[in-house]
Parts: C-alpha cells; sequence; structure tokens
C-alpha cells in the first residue's frame, strides 16, 4: 500500500457566490509525482491553491471541506507552517528581482524572519541549488541578481527557493509552460530525481509532460474530479469518456 502523506476530502471551493469546487475527494502519495490535467478553468490552479492555502488570500474566496497533511488538517495549522511544508512553484519564474541569487534561496526564511548562521545559510543555499540542478551554472555568480538568469535557470532558482524551505510537498503550476524545449526537459528530469525526496503535485496542460513524468493522474472538468489512477491506467485504459475526449484532444 502507497503511503498518503495528502487525504483532501469533499473539498469545495468558492470566489464570492461562483463554486469552482466540487466535494474532491482524492489521496496523494508520498513521494509520487501526481498530475493534475483539465481543461482550462476547470479548477486545477484553485485546486492547489487550496492546498497550501493560498486560495482564502483571495477576497471572498473560502474553502469547506477537510484537507490533511500526515493526518494534520492544515486549516487547524498556522498557515505559515503550511506554506513552509506545502511549497510552490509558478507558471512563470519570478525569483525576486531586488535580491541576489544567493537571498533568493533564502527568501522564505529571510520573509518569515527565520535567524540563521552564515555557516547554516551557506548550507542551505548550496544544497537547495544542488537539487535544482542550479548549482554548477550559478556557484560562481552567487550575489549577482537572480534576474540575469535565463527563464530556465530562474525557473530552476524558484524550485531551489521553495526546496530551501524543507517543503514535504511541492506544488508546480504549469512550471515550464513559459519555457522552451531543452529548458522543459532539464525541469522534467529534476522532477523525476526530486520525488526522492520530496512529493509533487504537477498541474499541467502538456498531456506529453504529464505521461513522462508522473505516476499518478487526476482528471478535472468543471470543477469536479472525474478520475484518478495511475498515470497508465488514465492513459492506457480511461474509465470515463470525459478523459478520453480530453486526451486524444477531441476537449480542451
Amino acid at each position: 500500500m502507497e503511503n498518503i502523506i495528502l487525504s483532501i476530502r469533499n473539498l469545495n471551493a468558492y470566489f464570492g457566490d461562483s463554486q469552482v469546487l466540487k466535494n474532491i475527494d482524492l489521496d496523494i502519495f508520498k513521494n509520487k509525482i501526481t498530475s493534475i490535467l483539465g481543461p482550462s478553468g476547470c479548477g486545477k490552479t484553485t485546486f492547489i491553491r487550496c492546498l497550501n492555502r493560498l486560495h482564502e488570500l483571495v477576497p471572498k474566496a473560502r474553502v469547506e471541506g477537510e484537507i490533511l497533511l500526515n493526518g494534520e488538517d492544515i486549516y487547524k495549522m498556522d498557515t505559515m507552517i503550511v506554506r513552509q511544508k506545502i511549497g510552490m512553484v509558478f507558471q512563470k519564474p519570478n525569483p525576486f528581482p531586488t535580491m541576489s541569487i544567493y537571498d533568493n534561496v533564502l527568501a522564505g526564511y529571510i520573509l518569515t524572519g527565520i535567524k540563521l548562521t552564515k555557516e547554516e545559510k551557506d548550507r542551505i543555499v548550496e544544497d537547495s541549488l544542488k537539487k535544482s540542478g542550479l548549482w554548477n551554472e550559478v556557484k560562481d555568480n552567487l550575489f549577482k541578481k537572480g534576474v540575469f538568469l535565463s527563464g530556465g535557470q530562474q525557473q530552476r532558482l524558484c524550485i531551489a527557493r521553495a526546496l530551501a524551505m524543507n517543503p514535504e510537498v511541492l506544488l508546480l503550476d504549469e512550471p515550464t509552460s513559459a519555457l522552451d524545449p531543452i529548458s522543459t526537459l532539464k525541469i522534467e528530469e529534476l522532477m523525476i530525481e526530486l520525488k526522492k525526496s520530496v512529493t509533487i503535485i504537477l498541474v499541467t496542460h502538456n498531456i506529453g509532460q504529464a505521461g513522462r513524468v508522473s505516476d499518478y493522474t487526476a482528471f478535472f472538468y468543471l470543477g469536479e474530479l472525474v478520475e484518478f489512477g495511475t498515470t497508465t491506467d488514465i492513459f492506457t485504459t480511461p474509465k470515463h469518456k470525459k478523459t478520453e475526449e480530453y486526451l486524444i484532444g477531441k476537449i480542451g
């Protein structure tokens, strides 16, 4: 039996009166990559923003239901702790423009006021940049601004920034949609390497990418979870017509 790290039960999410997620029940398995697939506007991004409590930052947004991280209800935890344990990388690379590469990696600590010694900082920066596959490219320029890097490097810097907080889960919201094919391939290889130490939830429009990197796939349609299973099963023998239509490009 796979280890469950996140258990989502009867999750409903709203923007004001508009319901964007309907009764989502889903288990996320530890040290696996789970892809969230579905057409634009089906609730994929809202879903992962509920998982680290970003959704509630939107005015009039609210959530009902239960999200358990290792059995603990995230809505009863301090939001800062939730966001340390469940890190997120967004669609467009967003290094902090005024910060050096070094400080970008440490941004989570800087912004939350966690004090570190020089040795701790150096270790976290090197370790996180190595994990994100960026260390050899930037180790001689750590005190240059992060915005001087290429798009693909900036995205790996954002992954390093998330990894620096030692999260248990990493949410990736279309992390390669703004990148060229070579950078995309590097990030896909990186994801497969990273799942040894962190659980990954990947929102992607790229069906091929989901097929290449993910162990499990959830298909969302109009705010509902239509189907969930191993990526192999979903891609070869989908149980629902909607899933099949999406995978062959009839809806999207």
